[in-house]
């Protein structure tokens, strides 16, 4: 990783704002944990627990909520939301590799393929008939990308990324290595005792500022397209079956598995392991908790965990409830022999 140019406090909050306590002049470097930090590390706070890491910190300054201002002495920037500042700093400090134009002369690109002067095409990659990249894209060693994509500009795919024929990615899409989108989706029918394939005749779509992470899968369409729209975030193997729809800005923790024509809405959190069966409607700003099943449409936003997935705070009372169920079976139990012993005679 290149050496990140060095700012003062002053600088930053000239760039985002928020309010200095403390030297101005303070030198910052790079950002770390609490835990972690030097003199020239910036640091951030948001939750209480983390309070004795705060007082114990080497870190050259540190980014505070206005109600955890007079927690230190420490140079500091007091804004609304320290987490989301400091990871606008931390943007800052760590920008993507420079790269650098060209076709990698081990590269493959077919005739008809569009490829702008200022694309990266890496070692080993493969690239298709008409197929239509943007200004900046980068495509990493050993991407295939199918015939007939279109990849918006300033995307970047890490190493070997597939993108089956026709698909289409936004513009700043980020993806991972291992990541393959449009895959045929699991569409199969019964035929006397064996399965006959339906073909996946579907696109992916995907919007802009998306980012995909490593090894999840996107299945395409069995006859309309598998939609993810702007701003979506997927973490690592994720699986999304075809006909899914996955409203903006919407995020995926890891190893979920969305099944087919699901329609997902925009704003939601859906946490990891969840399992969503198929053909459901999700409403915006829904919370999911990780390892929920969902087996019902949700209709209404609210946060929603458990097995069936059901509102968050009836399913904590259930699993209090079930945590005292053998307590309560062996009460019954006393309770019961005592009924059916005999009266005792007057």
């Amino acid at each position: 990783m290149a050496k990140a140019e060095k700012y003062r406090l002053a600088q930053i909050v000239e760039r985002f704002g928020g309010e200095i306590l403390g030297d101005p002049q303070t030198p910052i470097s790079q950002v770390a944990t609490l835990e972690s930090a030097g003199a020239e590390h910036i640091s951030f706070l948001t939750q209480g627990k983390y309070r004795k890491q705060l007082a114990g910190t080497g870190a050259g300054a540190v980014i505070l909520g206005k109600a955890d201002s007079g927690l230190t002495d420490l140079p500091r920037i007091i804004c609304d939301e320290p987490y989301l500042y400091f990871a606008k700093v931390s943007a800052l400090f760590n920008p993507p590799q420079a790269i650098k134009p060209g076709v990698h002369r081990t590269a493959i690109v077919e005739r008809g393929a569009r490829i702008p002067a200022s694309a990266s095409i890496g070692a080993g990659a493969y690239v298709g008939r008409r197929v239509k990249l943007g200004k900046g894209v980068v495509i990493g060693p050993g991407c295939h990308i199918g015939d007939g994509v279109e990849i918006g500009a300033v995307s970047r795919l890490h190493a070997r990324v597939t993108i089956y024929p026709e698909c289409r990615l936004g513009r700043r899409a980020l993806v991972h290595s291992g990541a393959v989108i449009g895959a045929d989706g699991f569409g199969i029918a019964q035929d006397h005792g064996a399965w006959r394939k339906i073909p996946q005749v579907g696109r992916v779509l995907i919007g802009d500022d998306v980012e995909i992470g490593a090894n999840t899968c996107i299945d395409r369409g069995a006859l309309d397209d598998t939609v993810v729209e702007d701003g979506v975030k997927l973490d690592n193997l994720i699986q999304i079956g075809h006909n899914v729809h996955i409203g903006a800005h919407t995020a995926i923790a890891g190893c979920t598995g969305i099944a087919g024509s699901s329609r997902i809405g925009k704003h939601c959190m859906i946490g990891g392991a969840v399992a969503i069966v198929g053909h459901l409607d999700i409403a915006d700003r829904v919370i999911i908790h990780a390892a929920a099943v969902v087996t019902k449409s949700i209709r209404k936003a609210g946060t929603y965990g458990g097995h069936p997935a059901e509102d968050s705070l009836n399913w904590a009372r259930n699993m209090a409830r079930l945590r005292h169920i053998a307590a309560l079976r062996e009460r019954m139990r006393d309770i019961e022999q005592q009924l059916s012993l005999p009266k005792e005679k007057a």
